[in-house]
């Protein structure tokens, strides 16, 4: 293991940010179900979220996507220096991104009871016409989730992590407070239920991009980036991004759809089975949250000793930010376990769904050992040294060829208990670290991904 102390410091100082950042967004995500749980005691509302929920998961994970692969372009970029290259490849990714939140905007205006019929049995009738008032009014907060998303990936690749700290404060204090106004209509504004919940969201998501746009034009002097130069687009940046970038949007993207047909496969069990996994996903989210973020500042460490083509660096990384994560995914694990009961008990829910979520914590808690370390190889080691379409191919086999058909077959063929249902959603995380580990034993992870300087373009 690596004995500098600044190694630790480095990765601890890229990642904290983001880690508390996902601790606040999990707290607004917490307080929206808890305040939309009051609004029926059926759990309709609640499960009408959850489900929705599904479908912007899988915009908003395609788009963080799109955005987190630009940050081995941009991570290996700035370890030579080259910041102009890191302009072109953020404007590039940032229109594209615009694009496609664009279109999940349209698409769910224009389709939203057959989307919604998709992820909700088709019989419980008052769900789906309470996500009907949902889905359409958050799917507005894509558009400036894009635009955040992109340049909190261009900061991060560049080693600034502290903006992360001022704007999820902000979100979290703008989210709950305009939850709070406009789910239960105070201070004379009307009482909009699951509606307000999805305007809160959008104008927090507003409020945030504004924050961020702010900090990238005035206050950040690493990258020279405007808005405007989304009009200025690099022909090799959209070549680059597309051969290295965007496999990991892709991989995010599948993997949320993978998420979204899970959802449908659980929507389809019934109000109480929705109802816990809504619960239950959000404690195994807890319990990852610092994994990933941890990963994000590992993927940075290594794409910049990649780019400044220290090799042996690179390894030396690799076998300690295995280890670091190995005893992480334990403690998180063990954290997960000893914090269930009262985690599950601040939702109110009925005691059959109470029961059915801590079944499951209890089925699953040990994958969450395995994610730890998967996650510090997938998305930490090899999308830093620019591994991403072997990435994108385990999780695509893994998603599409494991885990649904387990999944399907156990639900609706063998009828398996609903613990065990939601076990197989989860059955990958029992052996993707060993694939992880398999791959990092060649030497075939390590790819450089920048252009030479001598042939940088203009952009066009």
């Amino acid at each position: 293991m690596i004995k500098d102390r600044s190694f630790y410091r480095t990765i601890f100082r890229l990642s904290l940010p983001a880690a508390f950042q996902g601790v606040i967004n999990l707290l607004v995500v917490m307080a929206d179900n808890l305040m939309v749980t009051t609004l029926d005691t059926q759990g309709l509302a609640f499960a009408a979220v959850v489900q929705s929920n599904s479908i912007t998961n899988l915009a908003l994970a395609l788009l963080t996507g799109l955005a987190n692969g630009s940050i081995v372009l941009v991570s290996q970029y700035w370890g030579k220096k080259q910041t102009g290259r890191i302009r072109d490849i953020t404007a590039a990714v940032m229109l594209l991104s615009i694009l496609v939140a664009g279109c999940f905007v349209l698409l769910l205006h224009i389709l939203t009871l057959p989307v919604l019929r998709i992820v909700i049995n088709r019989n419980e009738v008052e769900a789906i016409s309470l996500a009907a008032r949902y889905l359409p009014l958050i799917s507005f907060s894509y558009l400036p989730y894009a635009v955040t998303a992109c340049l909190i990936a261009m900061l991060k690749g560049v080693e600034i992590v502290r903006v992360t700290v001022y704007t999820t404060i902000t979100s979290l204090f703008a989210n709950i407070g305009l939850n709070y106004l406009l789910i239960f209509g105070k201070l004379g504004l009307p009482a909009m239920g699951v509606q307000g919940a999805a305007l809160a969201t959008v104008l927090a998501r507003v409020i945030e991009m504004l924050l961020v746009v702010w900090y990238v034009h005035r206050k950040q002097h690493a990258v020279d980036f405007k808005l405007g130069h989304i009009k200025q687009q690099a022909g090799w940046a959209w070549q680059d991004y597309a051969r290295f970038g965007l496999p990991v949007g892709i991989t995010d993207a599948q993997w949320a759809l993978v998420g979204m047909l899970k959802m449908v496969i659980i929507g389809q069990l019934g109000i109480v089975m929705s109802n816990a996994v809504g619960v239950t996903d959000s404690l195994f989210n807890l319990g990852t949250l610092f994994t990933f973020s941890l990963a994000g500042g590992a993927a940075v460490m290594v794409g910049k000793a990649v780019g400044a083509g220290n090799i042996k660096l690179v390894k030396e990384y690799s076998r300690t930010i295995q280890i670091m994560f190995l005893f992480i995914g334990i403690f998180m694990a063990a954290l997960v376990f000893l914090i269930r009961k009262p985690f599950i008990s601040l939702y109110g829910l009925t005691d059959q769904a109470f029961d059915l979520a801590n079944q499951m914590v209890l089925l699953c808690t040990l994958t969450l050992i395995g994610t730890s370390y998967h996650a510090s190889c997938f998305v930490g080691i090899n999308r830093g040294a620019g591994d991403n379409k072997f990435v994108m191919m385990v999780d695509m086999v893994c998603g599409w060829l494991i885990v649904l058909p387990a999944a399907f077959l156990g639900a609706f063929v063998l009828k398996l208990p609903l613990a065990w249902v939601y076990f197989l959603t989860r059955v990958d995380q029992t052996f993707k670290w060993i694939i992880a580990n398999r791959r990092l034993k060649t030497n075939k992870w390590i790819h450089h991904v920048t252009r030479p300087e001598q042939t940088e373009e203009a952009p066009a």
